[in-house]
């Protein structure tokens, strides 16, 4: 449901609560307020999981992001953008549009590569599994739109605020976190840039965290699967119970109005 912020002068209501076979409806009361309280529960569940997820992850993260690091990282995006994003004469800065490339679903963690590979002939497969890439992409990203390309950026879906893949289409050029895409045109192994006796010394730690990441990502994926089984089957309960007749008489009037 949407809140308009000008009713009837820009915005107008549409209810199709009006649909509902109130009367037949309650023959299936209690079990509609079981499923519906069930399946909001495995939302909640999913999204708690998801939320400890991140967070451990995040620590996986920061324990490895040094300066050195960092620099390391900056330096590689230098020698990329010099390599493969030009400066163009006499344009204006580029433009950066946000996308979601990839998500958390209740078929798994998915993201849509064949999306960007629709779009992008050369592509840079980024191995990284401690979540590196942030770095390099956001000083990739200034550098194309200072140098004049509209770009894609698009956020890790568990962390919005951190930049996981990145298309520049004037270029048919993408940077994508998936390691594992067949025949790319350069994979940058990322992983390789952490300080070795960093890595020696939290090994133990770092892998007790990725387990239990991956556990709580497995469980959440589990979750949502479960949630969506809920949600099929309250549609079950409704579909008898609603008047698509008036539903289609409202798609009607609103088409005939615009």
């Amino acid at each position: 449901m949407v809140e308009p912020k000008f009713p009837g002068l820009v915005e107008q209501y549409v209810n199709l609560g009006d649909a509902y076979q109130k009367e037949g409806l309650q023959s299936v009361r209690e079990e509609l307020m079981s499923c519906m309280k069930g399946y909001k529960g495995c939302y909640q569940r999913a999204y708690r999981c998801l939320g400890a997820a991140a967070e451990i992850f995040e620590d996986m993260r920061s324990t490895l992001l040094t300066e050195p690091l960092e620099n390391r990282l900056s330096k590689r995006a230098k020698g990329i953008l010099q390599r493969e994003i030009p400066r163009r004469k006499n344009v204006r800065a580029g433009t950066v549009r946000q996308r979601f490339l990839g998500a958390v679903t209740h078929q798994g963690v998915l993201c849509l590569t064949e999306t960007a590979q629709v779009q992008c002939s050369k592509i840079y497969a980024l191995a990284d599994r401690w979540g590196l890439a942030g770095g390099l992409l956001s000083y990739l990203l200034a550098g194309a739109v200072q140098n004049g390309y509209d770009v894609v950026a698009c956020p890790d879906p568990m962390a919005p605020d951190r930049l996981s893949h990145l298309l520049i289409p004037e270029l048919e050029l993408a940077f994508l976190s998936v390691p594992e895409l067949e025949t790319p045109f350069r994979r940058l192994r990322l992983d390789n840039a952490v300080d070795d006796a960093l890595l020696r010394k939290n090994r133990p730690q770092l892998r007790f965290a990725h387990k239990v990441y991956a556990a709580l990502v497995e469980e959440a994926v589990h979750s949502l699967a479960q949630a969506k089984e809920m949600h099929d089957h309250l549609e079950g309960l409704y579909n008898p119970f609603v008047d698509f007749g008036r539903v289609e008489e409202t798609a009607l009037r609103i088409f005939r109005e615009l």
